[in-house]
């Protein structure tokens, strides 16, 4: 019985394999089996059906999980956090309510301007939301804001932390791709002021039609001044990062443990609201975020490999080619490929199983895989929205005690704002690749 069901399997193309093994994942994913455990159990069917030692499994899970710059996920991580609990988060938004004023919407457009403050500390979505989420959501709904669209508008300016450096996603997606992170996090700037602008514009709009009005606060320069003040430290921070690793003083590991050291040095002695039960808490939050990280990405650099093996990328290629041999419209299709998946799949998932299959055709096609990188960051922000896996929607359902149907519902413009972004990118590829190539030069980095 053995020796017959493996004369059927041999038989079989690598395309049908490859169709099998992918099937078999997804298929465990719709009975709720555990994301890392579906794709260990789809790569281990496709080791079968090539009769290859299992042993490699382990292996490949092994090296999966050994890259050293994988140890800046859990620091920025953990850093966000301190920077959360140590009270840089609230000073942000108080930075943020002096410059905005009093204009209509003005609560909203502080949530979105403070969430990509905030995102230059965090480099994490989900921890963005919780912590602008925490401080505006409940200011939103006393200024009559409907609570799905305060818990909409924090949900989507959450998703800049995964587009404005750093970014755990920009990250995982230079190691997986052998990318510089220096390139990908400069080459992020621009696409995430263009991000923020487009959601801020979408917040007044709303805010026009069903009439939010102003905080009450209004504009005062000495307001200004004192919040720039009192938030100069949390303020400071990105520039301590950032400048850091584009200055070469260090690398990008390093600059997380920076920002480890800076958020526990502020919050800890300057603000003095960083205690040891919220370092607790910050420590329990970066081992569940880090955690839910690092057990995927073993699994899915074997399963990775293993499609290679089974030439996926070039059946992808040579189908999409068929399409189209435009590069825009080759982002396109990807782009919605990445957005249906991101609905089911969480963000750094997607990027570490289909990076590797996708990057060599957009390569083929002579598209710059910093470009491509950051498609695929605004995509998976799209999914940081969408149902039914969408991180940051849970979060902010969690703050306002909605359900995530509603705030689903709520969050569709903005959605369509993150789109029209992702289209302006493919389109124009040098708001992309002018900040790199200026500091850096076109291969420098």
């Amino acid at each position: 019985m053995h020796e017959f069901l493996m004369d059927i399997i041999f038989e079989l193309s690598e395309a049908q394999q490859a169709l099998i093994m992918f099937g078999s994942m997804v298929l465990m994913i719709m009975l709720a089996v555990p994301i890392p455990i579906a794709v260990a159990i789809g790569t281990a069917i496709g080791y079968f059906m090539m009769d290859l030692n299992l042993v490699q499994v382990a292996l490949s899970m092994y090296t999966g999980v050994e890259p050293f710059p994988l140890v800046t996920v859990p620091l920025f991580v953990f850093a966000g956090s301190l920077m959360e609990q140590g009270g840089m988060a609230k000073r942000i938004v108080n930075m943020a309510q002096s410059m905005v004023g009093n204009y209509t919407g003005s609560l909203g457009l502080v949530a979105v301007l403070g969430c990509a403050f905030f995102a230059a500390l965090s480099g994490s979505g989900p921890a963005t939301t919780a912590a602008i989420g925490a401080v505006m959501i409940p200011s939103m709904i006393k200024q009559n804001y409907d609570p799905a669209m305060g818990g909409a508008i924090a949900a989507a300016g959450g998703a800049l932390g995964s587009l404005i450096p750093p970014s755990n996603l920009m990250i995982i997606y230079g190691i997986v791709s052998e990318q510089s992170i220096p390139r990908l996090f400069l080459a992020g700037f621009l696409p995430g002021f263009i991000a923020t602008a487009a959601l801020m514009f979408t917040v007044y709009l709303i805010a026009k039609k069903r009439n939010y009005v102003g905080s009450g606060i209004e504009f005062s320069w000495a307001e200004v001044r004192r919040t720039v003040n009192d938030g100069k430290w949390a303020i400071l921070a990105p520039f301590i990062i950032l400048g850091g690793i584009y200055s070469g003083a260090f690398t990008p590991t390093e600059a997380a443990s920076v920002a480890v050291f800076y958020a526990l040095l502020i919050g800890g002695v300057v603000y003095r609201e960083l205690t040891i039960k919220r370092i607790l808490v910050c420590l329990k939050v970066t081992a569940m975020i880090s955690g839910a990280v690092l057990i995927i990405v073993g699994p899915a650099k074997a399963f990775g490999e293993l499609m290679s093996l089974l030439s996926v990328p070039d059946l992808i290629g040579d189908a999409l080619s068929d399409v189209t041999q435009s590069p825009f419209l080759l982002l396109m299709i990807i782009a919605v490929i990445l957005i249906i998946t991101g609905m089911f799949l969480e963000s750094i998932a997607q990027i570490i199983l289909l990076t590797p299959l996708l990057l060599p055709i957009v390569v083929a096609l002579g598209i710059d895989p910093i470009v491509f990188g950051i498609v695929m960051v605004i995509s998976c922000e799209v999914g940081f929205l969408t149902p039914p896996v969408g991180a940051n929607l849970f979060v902010a359902a969690r703050i306002t005690n909605l359900g995530i149907d509603k705030i689903s519902v709520a969050v569709l413009p903005f959605l369509l704002a993150y789109i029209a972004v992702l289209v302006f990118v493919s389109l124009f590829p040098d708001v992309v690749t002018w900040l790199p190539n200026l500091v850096y030069g076109k291969y420098g980095g």
